[in-house]
Order: structure tokens, then C-alpha cells, then sequence
């Protein structure tokens, strides 16, 4: 249904900048967004701050797989990712 609001789920699987940025634009057309990134830690970089800080804007709160980000981040263990998928009207791989 156009113009319904939709629940999305981005993994961000290879590139977590990317989940980042496309993330965020999801949020423009008033979806609920759900980041989740997998596959190790976010790299502590000067660009990943900055994307961190658009998240922050967006109202994302980005979780992780990796138990590396454990106290910085939200881990979902496996049973939870499922649960993330399945109540999602769409997943996006990034």
C-alpha cells in the first residue's frame, strides 16, 4: 500500500556505512527503521562518527551480532535476529 508506514530492517551485513546511509534515508519517508550490524565490529572511523551522529538525527538506535560491540551497542543473539526479521514488512541486506 503506497503511503503506509512500513517496518523495515537493514542489515548491515558487508558495508556498515552503507547500512548506516541507507538506513537513515528510509526514515525520510516515515518508515519505522531498524539497523542491526553483523559480520564484526563497526570500525572506529572519522566517516563512521559522522554517520553515527546522522543515525542519532534519524532516531535510529543501531544494534549488533557481534558480541565484540557488547556495552557499546545492543547484541542480538540469534533467536532475537529471527524475531527482527519476521516482524519486519521488509529486510534490506546491505
Amino acid at each position: 500500500m503506497a503511503g503506509s508506514v512500513k517496518s523495515i530492517l537493514v542489515l548491515a551485513r558487508r558495508d556498515h556505512g552503507e547500512g548506516m546511509r541507507v538506513a537513515a534515508g528510509l526514515t525520510i519517508f516515515g518508515h519505522r527503521v531498524r539497523l542491526v550490524f553483523m559480520n564484526g565490529p563497526v570500525a572506529d572511523t572519522e566517516a563512521n562518527a559522522e554517520l553515527a551522529e546522522l543515525l542519532e538525527l534519524s532516531d535510529i538506535a543501531p544494534e549488533s551480532t557481534s558480541p565484540e560491540m557488547a556495552g557499546a551497542l545492543p547484541v542480538l543473539d540469534a533467536a532475537s535476529l529471527a524475531a527482527a526479521i519476521a516482524a519486519s514488512d521488509h529486510v534490506v541486506n546491505v
